[in-house]
């Protein structure tokens, strides 16, 4: 009877590994982005930062299914700014085995409720490509979008983990601003 059950004790264990575990939050700006591969809701297979790489774009990350109330406020924020943003990208990130099992029935349900123009825009990163993303950002208070800026080589240059604010917005603007023009006047001569 006994080893019957280990199987599925270390089945159990394997399964929920990942789940529900909290990792401190940290700041990761001037660092590369892990590279993990995620899949479109279009269905494409999406290696990140190498997809994005000669291009500068925001990566919205959360891993919560509630944490859509603050990535909707930040996509509220950026379609309203006054001002040229790079492609966004939503990052749903789900890391550990069960969810991953059940990916095909999640992404339909996430396709329900976004449009289909937008699918190419939304990347679920299941498995151990979630548990690397939930590592590298931390994940305390994991209600909050993890909100990145990378530059075109994949590096992070902005980056913000507390909640949409119309500060933390225009300070991503103001990145944002600085970098455009830095990339217009590159000598700083001002003509």
């Amino acid at each position: 009877m006994r080893s019957s059950i280990l199987p599925l004790v270390l089945l159990s264990a394997l399964i929920f590994a990942g789940c529900g575990s909290s990792y401190p939050n940290r700041t990761p700006i001037g660092e590369t982005f892990p590279t993990v591969t995620g899949k479109s809701l279009a269905g494409d297979e999406v290696i990140i930062p190498d997809a994005f790489r000669g291009k500068k774009v925001i990566l919205v990350l959360a891993y919560e299914q509630d944490a859509q109330f603050d990535v909707d406020r930040w996509g509220i924020g950026f379609f309203t700014a006054d001002f040229d943003l790079p492609p966004v990208y939503e990052i749903p990130t789900i890391p550990g085995l069960l969810p991953s099992l059940f990916k095909d029935a999640i992404d339909g349900g996430m396709r329900k409720g976004i449009p289909k123009e937008s699918w190419r825009d939304v990347i679920t990163v299941y498995g151990g490509g979630g548990g690397t993303l939930s590592k590298w950002t931390g994940t305390e208070n994991d209600l909050n979008a993890r909100i990145v800026l990378l530059d075109e080589q994949g590096v992070v240059r902005w980056f913000h983990d507390r909640g949409y604010g119309l500060p933390p917005l225009q300070d991503l603007l103001e990145t944002l601003k600085r970098d455009q023009e830095s990339t217009v006047d590159p000598a700083g001569t001002g003509s």
